[in-house]
Formats: structure tokens, sequence, C-alpha cells
């Protein structure tokens, strides 16, 4: 699910919503008319970023709440999407997350979509940021599963890719380091936010073996120059043809992934972290 600018897992048309414009609704290619009470709450997910962060949280519980009282209707599960979309893509406090996620989770069960990807994005919210929001539900179920299986793939693929220095990277190869692998765009204004984090995090635990690799299906002339203009020194790597985003099922960025010495995966994000988030990540891979 994508932003406007960023793919977002499968968001209900939500490049379109996000810039503002009608969207149209998948099979039936109907224009979606808001009422009075849901206008408000589209116009006002769509300026969740210029929030500062101290009060982004409780406009997204607030939103999650007023969502939850709606009517069941479609529209109901859209802005439910479009909320949850926003309010994983940083660290905004638990009990935000956690009523976000109880609103989709009800705008689910209502509305029992056909569509898949309202069961996936909860069920990312419930493995990833273990959130409570299982339902009974085949389709979560299927949801679960899939995601279960994509990790197990994760966790045996390796890949070599070339960093804009002409280096090569296999992933396998640095087995005995914690590597933590970001994918990013320069498009992408999350990942330009968490990438001075990544740098200083770099530096911190560089000597404790920590490698960091970012990577990119972007132009190479256009990575390097935003690289340059950042002064990024972990490694960035190229990756044409998306074929390393594939490989590990990248759906939406940032998503970042931390290996640890064995080479096994013991955490990875579904949106934007803070330095924090990070921290905690690695913690796992025992670099504290």
């Amino acid at each position: 699910m994508r932003y406007a600018f960023e793919v977002k897992r499968f968001f209900y048309s939500l490049v379109l919503l996000l810039l503002g414009m009608s969207a149209a609704v998948s099979a039936q290619n109907q224009e979606i008319v808001w009422s009075a009470q849901e206008k408000p709450i589209i116009d006002q997910i769509h300026t969740l970023r210029s929030l500062a962060d101290d009060v982004r949280g409780k406009v997204q519980r607030d939103l999650a709440l007023r969502i939850r009282a709606l009517p069941a209707s479609p529209n109901k599960l859209r802005l439910a999407m479009a909320l949850t979309g926003r309010a994983d893509e940083g660290d905004f406090g638990r009990d935000s997350l956690q009523e976000v996620t109880t609103t989709l989770q009800k705008a689910i069960v209502e509305e029992k979509p056909s569509d898949d990807d309202p069961y996936l994005e909860l069920a990312s919210l419930v493995k990833y940021e273990h959130m409570n929001g299982a339902i009974d539900s085949p389709k979560f179920a299927a949801a679960m599963k899939r995601l279960e299986d994509e990790d197990q793939q994760r966790d045996d693929a390796n890949f070599t890719l070339t960093d804009l220095n002409g280096q090569a990277w296999t992933l396998k190869d640095l087995k005995g380091k914690v590597v933590m692998l970001n994918f990013w765009a320069t498009w992408c204004p999350p990942c330009r936010k968490e990438m001075p984090d990544l740098e200083a995090l770099y530096k911190q635990f560089e000597p404790q073996g920590l490698v960091i690799l970012g990577i990119s299906d972007d132009e190479p002339e256009k990575v390097r120059e935003f690289v340059q203009k950042q002064g990024t020194t972990y490694p960035v790597l190229l990756d044409p043809g998306s074929k390393v985003n594939e490989l590990l099922h990248i759906q939406g960025i940032p998503k970042t992934f931390v290996y640890d010495r064995e080479g096994k995966i013991v955490a990875e994000s579904i949106d934007m972290r803070t330095r924090g988030q990070f921290l905690e990540m690695l913690e796992r891979a025992g670099l504290k």
C-alpha cells in the first residue's frame, strides 16, 4: 500500500485520493462521492503530514473514532484504509495506532470486502506492529499466511547488487554482520525523512558490525545526485528492473529489514521508522 508518491500497499485508489481527485471504484468505475460527514475526514487525512508529530497522534486517534462512528458503507472502509496508510509512517503512539487498527478491523467486519487488500493491511498491523485486530475470516487467515510465506522467502533469498561506487554486495556473504536493508526512492518523502536517522545509526553501530544497505530502483543518476546532496555514507545499491524489490516482495516503501548475524530476519517495518524505532529493531539483532 503506497501513497500518492509511495505506491503504498494497494490502497483503494488512494493514489487519486491523496492527489485530491475523485477516484474510481475498482470494478464499477464509479466516482466516489463523499457525504457531508465524510468529506472533512478525507480532507483532514490529506493534511496529516503537515502536523507536528506530537499533535499528529491525537489527530489520528480522533479521526479513527470519527470514522468508526459513521454508518457502514464502502466509503467508511475507504476512509479507514486511507487513515491506516498514514498512521504507521512513524511513531505517533501505540494507543493511537491501536484505535486506527480497531477502526479498520470493524470496517472490514461491517463491509466484508471481496478485495484482499484491506485484509492484508490489517494482517500487517497485527503481525508487524503487534496490534490487536485479528478477525475470524478465511480472507484474514489467508492474508496472514501470505505474509508468513513472504517472510520465509525473504529469509531464504540471496542477491547481488552493485553500489554507486561499482562495488558488488551479496547478501549471504554478509553473514556474521547485522544487516539492515532499506528500500527507498528519491521521490518518496517518508523515505527521505528517515535517511538522516539511518546515517546516524550507521556511524554509531558500524564498529559493532552493522551494515546498512539502501536499495533503490530509481534511475542511477537520480540516486547518485540525491545521495551526494544528502551526504549519505552507507552503501546505496542500484536495483535495475526492480528484481530484488520483487524477490523480497516489496509492495510499499520505505521498507526496512534487519538480519541478525546468522542471516535471519529479526525485525521489519511496514513504513517509515523513527530513530527510536530503528533502535528497537537493531536491539533484536543484538545491537545496543
